[in-house]
């Protein structure tokens, strides 16, 4: 008698943009804080904002990249996928209202930070819903 076992790849290949997607997100959110992590204080200074809300900023999305790589291999990873992108696009809008609300003391080149991120978002989140209409 022999037993055989049957697995399933882990992906299929239909899904392979989508965790492309999210894990070029996690890569570049983990690499961005690292930055900001590592430069709070030259960044503080550019951007108007504390070293210590630079320093959390960057640890944050240290942690947030970690999470969406382990997310990014997922089994179901469609569900996971709307929910990314449903928070970028979230992300960006909130991002937007505070610029709009200016409630920061940002300088101009703080402004130009934010935008420049609410840009790098929103074309991930782009490429993070194409992965999932692939899917559908």
């Amino acid at each position: 008698m022999t037993a055989t076992v049957s697995t399933r790849p882990l992906s299929d290949g239909s899904d392979s943009l989508l965790r492309f997607a999210m894990r070029a997100d996690a890569t570049l959110c983990a690499g961005l804080g690292l930055l900001l992590a590592m430069a709070a204080d030259p960044l503080a200074r550019l951007s108007g904002l504390s070293a210590a809300s630079e320093w959390l900023a960057g640890a944050a999305l240290v942690a947030y990249g970690s999470a969406l790589y382990a997310m990014a291999s997922a089994p179901l990873v469609r569900r996971v996928g709307v929910g990314i992108v449903v928070a970028n696009v979230m992300f960006a809008a909130s991002a937007i209202s505070v610029l709009v609300a200016d409630v920061l003391p940002l300088t101009g080149v703080g402004v130009a930070m934010v935008l420049a991120t609410v840009a790098a978002t929103l074309a991930l989140a782009y490429v993070q819903y194409l992965g999932v209409r692939r899917l559908a």
